[in-house]
């Protein structure tokens, strides 16, 4: 083969690896590319999801605590109603109590 020709297919072979070596480092950067906006999309699904759940997580406890807020506040209630019950079968018992040491007084001083 003549020198030029080989000159030249030197050159063309350089030339397509030039190209080649371009292409794959223009497709390596594509494909950072795009790992990394699918790297972020993942990443913004994530919050989310943990916001959403975070948010869930939240009203089941605001949920739980004002259903025993309400179980509290019956129960104080119903002890009140009971104590104000016990009170009240026990006026008659300390008005006659009462009556009784006036009585007692009001002899010991005559």
């Amino acid at each position: 083969m003549p020198r030029p020709e080989v000159l030249d297919r030197i050159k063309q072979a350089e030339q397509e690896a030039d190209e080649i070596v371009a292409e794959a480092e223009a497709e390596r950067d594509e494909m950072i590319s795009e790992a990394r906006e699918e790297a972020e999309r993942i990443r913004a699904e994530a919050e989310e999801e943990a916001a959403d759940l975070e948010e869930s997580r939240l009203a089941e406890a605001r949920t739980e605590i004002e259903a025993e807020r309400e179980q509290l506040l019956e129960e104080g209630a119903d002890d009140r109603q009971q104590l104000r019950e016990e009170a009240e079968s026990n006026v008659d018992e300390a008005v006659e109590y009462a009556i009784e040491r006036f009585e007692e007084a009001v002899h010991a001083q005559t």
